[in-house]
């Protein structure tokens, strides 16, 4: 059985960063993917996330701080590590942050918070395909970096759940090998016996 729906989920793969090009969604098309992304399991309604756009000349101003913050980690960085820090939001025309916002609830543990802004990552995801665009869901390491976090907007409490790079992508992306789905699930038979 088949559908245009399913269809499209079992064909959806990650574009390569470097090939998204111009033009961008455009506003209206960003807050169809944001409402989209939004519509996801969100125990208690929590709202437990929140979503920051890098666009225009902000992407080459957080490659400028990125690198100043890698050149304090690492020392002085050579032309090619210099440039690849430069470019990290640059190299798609829309980045959106994805942040994990998690609240104060006794009954609501912050690891659900936490899957629900990947829900929401992976929902805008699959919204930018649905209209047509190209995405790579990334962390790195600015992601784990209580500066990296800071420069990128994010409050001390605040954690990255994934920046996605859109845009428009006309190659053919890599099919990579996919897991064997029926090594993945059986059927339940007791409690776990090690």
């Amino acid at each position: 059985m088949s559908s245009p729906f399913i269809d499209f989920m079992l064909a959806r793969k990650s574009a390569p960063i470097p090939e998204l090009k111009e033009p961008a969604p455009s506003d209206s098309q960003i807050e169809t993917m944001l409402t989209i992304a939004s519509r996801v399991p969100d125990h208690g309604r929590l709202e437990p996330w929140r979503f920051i756009l890098y666009r225009g000349d902000a992407r080459q101003r957080v490659g400028e701080l990125l690198t100043a913050r890698a050149e304090e980690r690492e020392g002085a960085l050579n032309d090619g590590r210099r440039q690849q820090e430069l470019t990290r939001f640059s190299r798609a025309p829309l980045v959106i942050g994805v942040v994990s916002v998690p609240r104060d609830n006794p009954k609501i543990p912050r690891w659900e918070m936490f899957l629900s802004g990947a829900a929401a990552a992976m929902n805008l995801v699959l919204a930018a395909n649905a209209l047509g665009y190209g995405t790579n869901w990334i962390t790195n390491w600015y992601s784990d970096d209580e500066e990296g976090r800071r420069i990128l907007g994010l409050a001390p409490q605040e954690r990255v759940v994934g920046f996605v790079h859109i845009g428009t992508f006309e190659g053919n992306a890599f099919e990579r090998p996919r897991p064997d789905v029926k090594s993945l699930y059986s059927d339940y038979s007791g409690p776990y016996e090690g």
